[in-house]
Parts: structure tokens; C-alpha cells; sequence
């Protein structure tokens, strides 16, 4: 199972918010936005900081993506 933040960049696109504006308003590290892009683990404190930003829960922004092998 991994995660996927695909979610996050439909709502900013929905929002108009470009992932520059959320990374500097928020002081995100520039190392956790790549771990966004790569859909990478990052720590819970910085999504909850995006969902405060976004006024949004976090299943709004990620979700659990099972691979078949998961399944099994």
C-alpha cells in the first residue's frame, strides 16, 4: 500500500493556489514538497497544517492506494 496525494493537487488546481504559493505560505521545506510530488510519506503535523490552510479534512488532500500484492 502506498500514498497518494493526487487529491491535493486537484483541490489547489480547483482552489487556483499553485503548489509554490501553498509551499511558501505554509513554509513547507522544499524536501517535503518533492515527497508530496513523489507520493512519499510525509510527517501527519504537515498535512494537517495543509488541511488547515485548505480548510479541508485530510482525506480530502490523500488517500491509501493498495497495490494487487496487497491484496493477496
Amino acid at each position: 500500500m502506498q500514498i497518494s496525494y493526487k487529491k491535493l493537487w486537484l483541490l489547489l488546481i480547483e482552489k487556483n493556489i499553485s503548489p509554490a504559493t501553498l509551499r511558501k505560505d505554509l513554509n513547507i521545506a522544499t524536501g517535503t514538497m518533492t515527497k508530496l510530488r513523489k507520493n512519499e510519506e510525509v510527517a501527519v503535523s504537515v498535512l494537517l497544517r495543509i488541511c488547515g490552510y485548505l480548510n479541508c479534512d485530510i482525506g480530502d488532500i490523500c488517500e491509501a492506494v493498495y497495490n494487487q500484492d496487497d491484496i493477496n
